[in-house]
């Protein structure tokens, strides 16, 4: 079992690590034991329903097959969908509606959708008194750190609002939020109780994991929070110790663990080890506390092994050819969650361009040195060029720009408000965006490689405040029939091509597929998906590994058939060279070939 047990216990950490699975094994364990359990699901790409084998709604529901056990699953879309209608109908027939549409859109973001999601479930958290008939409540997921300063800042959110006709990103009206703020204050306190509340980081032998684990981490630890555990889940243990992949796949894992952030090693730890399943339903949730059973998955391994389930779907290769196409420029956008490996599959894919003879210019909000490291021995083609844009950067120029616009006659609540507001990821976004514009217009001469590309939201919110458009067309002299913002581009599908990079697993799927109809939502029809470090399109005997790629085709054929209009399959490479090794598979293929 887990170590610390409160009243209230938090899991958190990227998309895709696991945070739903062992929240809701620790759940089912507490609940075995006796203890009265609630557990709560805040996550937007949330599949309690899937993973409990019980229709979790929005009301709180028994579980089937475990006594005391209920869930309820708060909705953030539909809570933000409310708190938009709660800002807005005052409004109604008073500002003309293009100005509440764009009110909304500002109130559309990934950080609204947080503090409405907190508003609802605040009340959990505060309980009656007497009155809590729960042992433990146990959330999926934590409120970041960003969400909790807002919250706990003084009550001039009204006023801000009022004075600031531009609208706040985040908060809007504190009239609109259901629990009051000293109501706020009395949860935050709570979380902050070390023997009241519990907060598991739960990551993955994964970079990209361990970092979202540690900024997270340090984030809720700037709130006080500080009764943190680490969870690392889906640690790989061979079964077959003849298998050079498996054997590759645990050192890589292994040194990714050496290196993780110092904060992180001196966490208490608990490893959960990487199951040859899915971990959907009661029975294989109750054995999330057990140890790996080896001789059971070698006795499951027999028919799996005498089966091929290396995936038939094009890879890298194909994908290249099929963006060039007769096109001898053009614009490439790798988007997806973190730790999905867009900035490898945009390097690849602008390597590969070059390499076919094409001038390329890629372009990442990755350190330049970094995927210089991820290179390797591959000699960089002269019509290449490499170069980095900084998020951070980008983002300190903007708020500057903003506060300047913006903070003058400003009390001091007001202005701590704005600074706080514009902390929003959408922040960023908007003023890498304003840097990617650039890299947008080159592709009208040669292929330009972007990564990450803005989201639907941000593109809308650039388009609804109208400002550039306005701006352009105020100060040319051109035919507006004829001028083409960045904007304008990205709907194109003759010159844009955006691809989505998922990891062939439940909530990745969910969470690209709700950024496609972010994306839908702004005009622009995605070109295809990438699934990666796909485990049916690489080579394993692994008995462990051999049953994870036979669970993976149905989730493959879920994405071809509901979501993407093109999928190709990147195969799962235990190498700490990635982008060298892809690469050289490719040109390996194409030697085979001729």
């Amino acid at each position: 079992m887990l170590p610390e047990i409160t009243p209230y216990i938090f899991f958190t950490g990227k998309g895709g690590v696991g945070k739903t699975s062992l929240a809701s094994a620790t759940a089912i364990k507490l609940a075995d034991e006796g203890k009265t359990v609630l557990l709560i699901s805040t996550d937007p790409a949330s599949n309690l329903k899937e993973v409990l084998e019980t229709n979790v709604t929005e009301k709180v529901t028994t579980i089937n097959g475990v006594a005391n056990l209920h869930a309820v699953n708060i909705d953030p879309e539909m809570s933000a969908e409310e708190y938009r209608n709660r800002v807005t109908s005052p409004m109604e027939g008073i500002l003309p509606q293009a100005e509440i549409n764009k009110i909304r859109e500002e109130l559309s973001g990934a950080c609204t959708t947080e503090i409405a999601a907190f508003d609802e479930f605040a009340r959990y958290v505060a309980g009656d008194g007497e009155n809590q008939p729960y042992d433990v409540i146990i959330f999926d997921t934590a409120p970041t750190g960003h969400t909790l300063r807002l919250l706990e800042l003084p009550a001039a959110w009204s006023e801000f609002i009022e004075s600031n006709p531009d609208g706040a990103s985040c908060i809007g009206p504190s009239s609109a939020l259901k629990t009051s703020q000293e109501r706020y204050q009395k949860v935050v306190d709570r979380l902050k109780d070390k023997d009241a509340t519990t907060i598991y980081l739960v990551t993955r032998p994964d970079g990209s994991a361990l970092r979202e684990a540690d900024r997270s981490g340090q984030e809720l630890m700037e709130m006080g929070l500080a009764n943190q555990l680490l969870l690392i889940n889906g640690y790989f243990e061979p079964v077959d110790e003849t298998d050079p992949f498996a054997q590759k796949m645990k050192a890589m894992a292994d040194e990714i663990l050496e290196n993780m952030p110092e904060r992180l090693k001196a966490m208490k730890q608990v490893i959960f080890p990487l199951r040859p399943y899915n971990l959907l339903g009661i029975d294989k949730l109750r054995k999330v506390f057990e140890p790996l059973d080896k001789e059971e998955i070698k006795s499951n391994s027999g028919s799996i092994l005498t089966e091929q389930h290396e995936s038939e779907l094009p890879g890298l290769e194909e994908m290249v050819d099929d963006i060039i196409g007769d096109k001898e420029h053009g614009l490439v956008m790798t988007m997806g969650k973190g730790g999905v490996g867009k900035t490898t599959i945009a390097a690849a894919i602008a390597l590969r361009i070059a390499q076919k003879g094409y001038p390329v210019h890629l372009t990442t909000t990755d350190p330049a040195a970094h995927l210089m490291d991820h290179i390797g021995n591959i000699k960089l083609p002269e019509n290449l060029e490499v170069d980095r844009i900084d998020p951070h950067a980008e983002k300190k120029a903007y708020i500057e720009k903003v506060l300047k616009q913006k903070g003058n006659n400003k009390t001091e609540e007001e202005l701590k408000l704005l600074k706080e507001d514009l902390e929003s990821p959408c922040t960023e976004e908007v003023a890498v965006f304003q840097a990617f514009s650039k890299a947008i217009h080159q592709a009208k001469r040669k292929f330009v490689v972007v990564d990450t590309a803005p989201t639907g939201h941000t593109l809308l919110l650039l388009d609804t405040t109208g400002s550039y458009h306005r701006d352009v067309l105020r100060n040319t002299n051109m035919d507006a029939e004829k001028l083409r913002t960045p904007y304008m581009y990205l709907q194109d599908p003759e010159y844009a091509k955006l691809i989505i990079v998922a990891l062939p697993e439940t909530t990745p799927i969910t969470e690209a597929a709700k950024l496609q109809h972010d994306l839908r939502r702004s005009g622009i029809e995605p070109y295809a998906w990438v699934a990666n470090q796909s485990m049916s399109a690489t080579i394993v005997s692994d008995p462990l590994l051999k049953q994870r790629a036979a669970a993976e085709i149905p989730l493959l054929e879920r994405m071809e058939k509901e979501h993407a209009k093109k999928l190709y399959a990147i195969p799962w490479i235990a190498e700490d060279r990635i982008l060298e090794k892809l690469v050289h598979s490719v040109n390996q293929k194409i030697e085979k070939a001729l």
